[in-house]
């Protein structure tokens, strides 16, 4: 098992207005190639429910996920049930961002610094 977070990016369809200044795949490529993360996933919806499945197979207890998307609260509230279901608790295991609104270099900043915290 990897010590390094795994890095979740939550792009809500794709056609959110708050994800309209970012480049997705600019993020995605430097915290996988700069920020010592085990490896990114981009989910379209994770609020939905393929989502919940998402987090039923994907997530493991003893890893950390770092989950970029919409408001923490909102992340917490759709997550924490499926994630409850393997073991995974949402308050020790996920650091939630809220990515919307942000250019694409505030975000890559956004995500680095929650990593070095992670990781501290």
């Amino acid at each position: 098992m990897s010590e390094k977070p795994i890095f979740v990016m939550c792009y809500c369809t794709g056609e959110c207005p708050g994800f309209q200044a970012l480049d997705l795949w600019q993020l995605i490529n430097r915290s996988r190639n700069e920020m010592g993360i085990d490896f990114a996933v981009v989910h379209p919806q994770l609020c939905v429910d393929d989502g919940e499945r998402f987090w039923e197979y994907f997530a493991k207890p003893g890893h950390k996920y770092l989950v970029g998307g919409c408001d923490p609260r909102m992340q917490r509230k759709m997550y924490k049930d499926a994630l409850e279901k393997v073991g995974v608790d949402f308050d020790t295991q996920i650091t939630a961002l809220d990515l919307r609104n942000m250019s694409t270099e505030d975000a890559i900043q956004k995500v680095g610094q929650a990593l070095t915290a992670m990781q501290g």
